[in-house]
């Protein structure tokens, strides 16, 4: 069985990421199982609507490898959320948790409002209350994806990195899978909120502000995330 042309893309990136020690890696081998998982709940039947979701699947990785390509060829054309991202990657000081969270953080916050609003823009105004309902409910049950995902993350990605992150899973149990689950589904709701905002919004100039609230919101928080790290790396 040939393997997923999206998969197979960033399974090369993370050999190259890896072979060169580049913590890159550490956010696309999560986002490589995540989308695995995505792709074995579409093939067995888990949502309602298995080619919307299929195509969100895509769509969403395609935002990743655009913005790092914008990133490597000049990092100021990449959205600046993707910018803190990548920079904090280079600073030896950064765990690999916060390059990890500063990765989700940057794609689903941002890249996913632009995703969904790509997606349900040519539709919106025709869906039937019911329809928007069943969007929302495949968009949903990817958090429980999510949550099953993190456990392998931790084990696979997180701990080999970061061997301490092994005495916190022994001491905390599920614990920690469970805030971390907690809190993607969080940031994931606020992203259907901001969408549907953006698919409302009846002018160019409110969209245009919602876009820019949204890429703050999503700005503010990497930087909460990479705080410690900028204070004990290089000025």
């Amino acid at each position: 069985m040939l393997e997923d042309p999206v998969v197979a893309r960033m399974q090369a990136l993370i050999h190259r990421w890896e072979t060169a020690a580049n913590p890159q890696a550490v956010f696309l081998s999560c986002y490589r199982m995540m989308t695995s998982n995505m792709l074995a709940a579409i093939e067995q039947g888990e949502f309602q609507d298995s080619v919307w979701v299929d195509v969100l699947l895509r769509h969403f990785a395609d935002y990743y490898f655009v913005g790092l390509e914008a990133y490597e060829q000049d990092p100021h054309k990449a959205p600046p959320v993707w910018q803190l991202a990548h920079e904090t990657t280079n600073n030896p000081h950064a765990l690999p948790l916060q390059n990890l969270l500063l990765g989700v953080n940057a794609h689903i916050n941002y890249d996913l409002v632009l995703t969904l609003v790509d997606l349900l823009k040519p539709e919106w105004d025709d869906l039937s209350a019911e329809q928007r309902t069943a969007r929302y409910s495949d968009y949903c049950h990817v958090n429980a994806i999510i949550a099953e995902t993190i456990d392998e993350v931790q084990d696979q990605v997180l701990e080999p990195a970061m061997p301490a992150m092994d005495l916190v899973d022994r001491l905390l149990g599920p614990l920690d899978e469970l805030l971390i689950s907690r809190l993607i589904n969080q940031w994931r709701e606020t992203v259907w909120q901001h969408a549907c905002r953006l698919l409302e919004a009846s002018a160019e100039d409110e969209r245009a502000v919602l876009l820019g609230q949204v890429e703050e919101h999503a700005l503010d928080l990497g930087k909460l995330i990479c705080r410690g790290a900028h204070k004990s790396g290089p000025q």
